[in-house]
C-alpha cells in the first residue's frame, strides 16, 4: 500500500462543516473573548475571525497580543457537548477499518474535544493517537514544523504520509513537506485542490486506485 501514515483532520472533516459543532464552538469563542477582553460582541467577533486567519487559530492571536493562558480558553470553548450534534457513522467506521497504517487525528482543537467527537461518530477504536494544539507548544495549523514532529514521532516517512484536511492552507503545508494530500471538500463545483473528495468515506476507494 502507498502510504505507512494517514494524518487526519477533525472538525469539519470527519463529519459536515454544517451539523452545528463548528458554530457553537464560535459562539463560545465570541462571548469568551468579550469577556476576558471587555469587547461587545462586534469588536470580539472580529477579532476571532481576523486572529484565526492570520495565525491558524484565534488562540494564537490571543496569546501573542494579550498574553492568554490557553488553557482556560480551551476548556470552555470546547465545553459543547458535540454528542448532542452527531450521530454514530457506521460508513465511515468501516472505511477508516480499511485504510493502511496507522490512522492519527492532528487538530487545533483539545485531545478531550477529539475525544468527544470521536466517540459521538462511533470511530474512536479505528484512531491509532491524536495529537492535540498542546503538541507543539499551542502552535496551530498550518505548521510544517509541527507536522513533522508528528510525522518522525510516528516513525514515518513525508513521501508514505497521506495528510487529508478541510483546509487547503493545511494542505499547502503538507505539500511542502512532501505529503501527499487530500483536500475534504463538499462543495462539487469548487476545484481548488488536485485531489479532491466530497467526503473521508471515500478513501479507501481512493488509495485503491492509487495503488493500481
Amino acid at each position: 500500500m502507498p502510504f505507512d501514515l494517514i494524518i487526519l483532520d477533525l472538525d469539519n472533516t470527519l463529519y459536515a462543516a454544517d451539523c452545528g459543532v463548528f458554530e457553537r464552538m464560535d459562539r463560545r469563542m465570541t462571548s469568551f473573548m468579550m469577556q476576558a477582553l471587555e469587547l461587545d460582541e462586534e469588536q470580539a467577533n472580529h477579532l476571532r475571525i481576523m486572529y484565526w486567519k492570520r495565525y491558524g487559530s484565534t488562540l494564537r492571536g490571543l496569546m501573542l497580543h494579550h498574553g492568554m493562558e490557553p488553557e482556560g480558553f480551551l476548556s470552555d470553548v470546547h465545553d459543547i457537548r458535540p454528542e448532542e450534534l452527531l450521530r454514530e457513522d457506521p460508513e465511515l467506521g468501516k472505511a477508516l477499518a480499511r485504510l493502511p497504517g496507522r490512522k492519527v487525528i492532528h487538530t487545533n482543537g483539545t485531545r478531550e474535544h477529539a475525544e468527544r467527537v470521536l466517540n459521538a461518530l462511533g470511530i474512536r477504536h479505528h484512531i491509532d493517537g491524536i495529537y492535540d494544539i498542546r503538541f507543539n507548544d499551542y502552535k496551530p495549523k498550518p505548521c510544517k514544523e509541527t507536522l513533522g514532529r508528528i510525522i518522525g514521532q510516528e516513525g514515518a516517512s513525508p513521501q508514505r504520509t497521506l495528510v487529508v484536511d478541510d483546509m487547503p492552507e493545511n494542505l499547502q503545508a503538507a505539500k511542502d513537506l512532501g505529503c501527499k494530500t487530500i483536500w475534504i471538500n463538499r462543495d462539487p463545483h469548487d476545484g481548488h485542490w488536485a485531489f479532491h473528495l466530497f467526503r473521508p468515506h471515500d478513501l479507501p476507494s481512493w488509495i485503491e486506485s492509487q495503488d493500481d
